[in-house]
């Protein structure tokens, strides 16, 4: 069954807060947003090229090592650049307002529409332990 790609931001969006469901994900891609903008701030300050040079790798790159070794997970940025990117934006901007927990815990409640351009992300994750099913394990 072919499943039709993400066609606009707002349908793109719950993937990509899926794709973040871990807080430690979310953490270091406000770290590495907030460092991005600040090499683009100083590079218009001083005009040194390698503030330019930084922004991309400490926005990208402790993005990327969040997701592969925090969220085990493909960054979305492979899929969709621009809209990822927006993304890091918007919850960053939600970070700050205290509002993307409740993001996360809204879209990890709805049921995943998969898609060949959205990101893989895992349900949020949670210190209980699974419900067992099989009456012979109680």
């Amino acid at each position: 069954m072919s499943v039709p790609p993400v066609r606009s931001y707002e349908e793109f969006w719950p993937h990509y807060v899926r794709a973040h469901s871990k807080r430690a994900t979310r953490l270091v891609h406000a770290v590495g947003t907030s460092a991005a903008i600040a090499s683009l701030a100083a590079f218009a300050l001083t005009r040194r090229p390698g503030f330019l040079l930084a922004a991309p790798v400490a926005g990208y790159g402790l993005a990327w090592y969040s997701h592969f070794f925090i969220e085990n997970n493909r960054p979305a940025t492979f899929g969709n650049p621009l809209w990822s990117l927006r993304g890091d934006f918007e919850m960053l901007a939600r970070m700050v307002l205290g509002s993307m927990d409740a993001e996360v815990e809204r879209h990890c409640a709805e049921p995943a529409e998969a898609s060949p351009e959205a990101p893989e992300a895992p349900a949020v994750a949670t210190d209980e332990a699974p419900a067992v099913t099989d009456p012979s394990l109680n």
